[in-house]
């Protein structure tokens, strides 16, 4: 199986698609990314991407919201924080500080991270 994202005009992931081996493959039995975008497009409309589903290729598997960038050849995820700045290389958002080990949440107000306190009941 292959797996297919539908992005707008502004690259953002619309929906991802899963699409059986014989829609994407040559006449030799290979799969061929062309042949599985002209397949979503007859079927769906829309422009599309191939995404792997264990991040083999494109940096992350593509999910609603995610942004494709051309120049990366990479599905980014949603920022989540303004502060957080992309790592080049993985397309992963990366906090201002490291994270401490144990269970803490970014405070975007005060730009640091805040310990995960569970009081015994």
């Amino acid at each position: 199986m292959a797996h297919f994202a539908e992005i707008d005009q502004d690259n953002r992931v619309l929906r991802v698609l899963v699409v059986a081996n014989r829609d994407t493959a040559d006449e030799n039995g290979n799969e061929v990314e062309q042949i599985g975008q002209d397949f979503c497009n007859r079927l769906l409309g829309g422009s599309w991407m191939q995404t792997s589903y264990n991040s083999n290729f494109r940096k992350h598997y593509a999910g609603i919201g995610y942004q494709y960038d051309q120049a990366r050849d990479a599905f980014i995820p949603p920022k989540p924080y303004p502060s957080w700045i992309l790592d080049e290389q993985t397309c992963n958002w990366i906090a201002p500080s490291p994270k401490p080990d144990g269970e803490w949440y970014w405070d975007e107000e005060t730009l640091s991270w805040k310990e995960i306190i569970n009081d015994p009941v």
